[in-house]
Order: structure tokens, then C-alpha cells, then sequence
């Protein structure tokens, strides 16, 4: 009951990521790319847009489903899932067809999908964790804050992706409106590097984590360089766990088995790392 997951991209300008359980069914989380884009991403992992089954969005801001999917002449023959509160909004980008959940579901025989709200804006974002035969993938992005009620179903996990939007010193120094400022760090916008890693750190502490991947990093208010010294300053037997997802490029497919965790070569990770683009 293996299972493995990609990011596609993910930032302002568009998140999805590649789920595949076992070696035969395809999902993804969110279609914030564009229809090309994902069908560019997808090709060198072997994947055709025809072969996905599932789209699990975690809520319907614009870089997390692309208008593209809305408008395609021939639109994929996807199952589309979306909580029930974000339906109406789903509706009004003109899109129908939903599969509405509430508290998780099944996606397939041997496989849940549970799921909590996440504090984001008006309408909250919905965390996923992914259960494909007891081994379970988190995902976590557009993150207000980390909740009691988010580190609770957050359990078990063999592998987390998990939002850590900003260096705080860079938002706070930012030529970004206050308003913009207050609405990212008052509590219903994203988190910082420090406060996913505090959740990352506690949620290793109370389960068997193997695997962390940083979502959604603002071009203009992080550095990959900047978190890199934070988990080596806090965290340092987190690093050969690490992957940092970018906006401009796929990570490695990331591969979590029931005993454990594999992960490329040391070598490849810190080479991908280094070759982030900065602020």
C-alpha cells in the first residue's frame, strides 16, 4: 500500500501536487496551474492528464484552481471534491459538478481521506490527510494558524506538506501595505517559517514523521536560504527530511512506504535546494 506524491508548483501563481497510491491511481490536490502547465508537469513523472481521477481543492482563491479548468472547451473527466461551505463560491467561478464532503470520505477501497478546516480568510481552507492502507500523507496550505484542532487530526503521519509562507523580519520590513501585512500575519492569512516549524516540530514529536515538504514560500517576503538556516538553527535532524517546493519547478517524486520513508540521494535534495530562486 505504498504511496507517493509530487508538487507540481506551488506559490501565488498556482499550487498542485501529484498524488498517486500505489502504482495506479492518480489524484490531485488543488489545480491552481493552468490546464498546459499541469499537462508540462506531469509528463516527465509518465502521467497523462486523462489518467488523474480526483481533484481534492482546498478552497477556491484563484491559485488554487485555475480558471482555466472552468473554461476548457473539453473539460477532464475529473471527480471534483470540495467542502460543502466553499460550494457556493465554486458556483459563482462557474463551476458544477462537485462532489461536496464535510468530515472525509472514501476515495477508493483501502483509501480515507479525512479532512479539517483550516483558519484562511473568509471561508477557511481544508487540511487533508490522506490514509492510503494506514500510511498517511498531511497537506496543509493557506494556514491563518496552526490549530488544537489541526495537530490533533494531524496524526500518524508518514509524510507532511505543510505551508511556510513568509520570514517574518522580511514581511514586517516589506514595502507591502499594512492592511495586506495585517491580514497575512493576524491569524486568518499564512504562516510563517517559525510557526510551521513549531507545528512540524510537535507534530514530529507525537507521531512517526519521515517527511517534510514547505509549501506556498512568498517570492517576495522568503528565501529557501532563510529556511534552510532556521531548521539547521532549530531543527537540525529535520534537514535530510526537508524538501522546499517551488513555484517554477516540480520537487522529485517523494516516495512513502509502509515501513518507513524513501527519499532521493542526500546529494540530489541539497542540489535541488540550491538552485531555488530567491526572494
Amino acid at each position: 500500500m505504498s504511496l507517493s506524491f509530487c508538487v507540481l508548483g506551488s506559490g501565488s501563481a498556482g499550487n498542485s501536487a501529484l498524488v498517486t497510491l500505489g502504482d495506479r491511481r492518480h489524484l490531485l490536490i488543488d489545480a491552481g496551474l493552468s490546464p498546459r502547465r499541469t499537462v508540462e508537469r506531469l509528463a516527465p513523472l509518465g502521467v497523462g492528464i486523462d489518467e488523474i481521477t480526483n481533484v481534492l481543492v482546498t478552497h477556491i482563491d484563484h491559485d488554487h484552481l485555475h480558471q482555466g479548468w472552468l473554461e476548457a472547451e473539453e473539460p477532464p473527466c475529473f471527480t471534483w471534491h470540495a467542502h460543502r461551505r466553499h460550494l457556493r463560491r465554486a458556483r459563482l467561478r462557474g463551476m458544477t459538478g462537485w462532489e461536496p464532503f464535510e468530515d472525509g470520505f472514501e476515495l477508493a477501497p483501502g483509501t480515507r481521506v479525512e479532512t479539517t478546516m483550516l483558519p484562511h480568510d473568509q471561508l477557511g481552507s481544508c487540511g487533508f490527510i490522506i490514509d492510503h492502507g494506514g500510511t498517511r500523507l498531511g497537506y496543509a496550505t493557506d494556514v491563518g494558524r496552526v490549530t488544537p484542532t489541526m495537530l490533533r487530526r494531524f496524526t500518524g503521519l508518514a509524510a507532511l506538506a505543510i505551508e511556510s509562507n513568509y520570514d517574518h523580519a522580511l514581511q514586517v520590513a516589506s514595502g507591502r501595505p499594512a492592511v495586506l501585512k495585517q491580514r497575512i500575519m493576524g491569524g486568518l492569512g499564512h504562516l510563517s517559517n517559525e510557526q510551521a516549524l513549531d507545528a512540524v516540530l510537535g507534530l514530529d514529536r507525537i507521531g512517526r514523521l519521515r517527511h517534510v515538504v514547505l509549501l506556498h514560500l512568498s517570492r517576495q517576503c522568503n528565501d529557501p536560504r532563510l529556511v534552510r538556516t532556521l531548521y539547521a538553527r532549530r531543527a537540525p535532524h529535520l534537514l535530510n527530511r526537508l524538501t522546499i517546493t517551488s513555484q517554477d519547478r516540480s520537487t522529485p517524486v517523494l516516495h512513502v512506504v509502509p515501513d518507513g520513508f524513501a527519499r532521493p540521494p542526500i546529494g540530489r535534495q541539497l542540489d535541488f535546494l540550491e538552485t531555488m530562486p530567491g526572494p
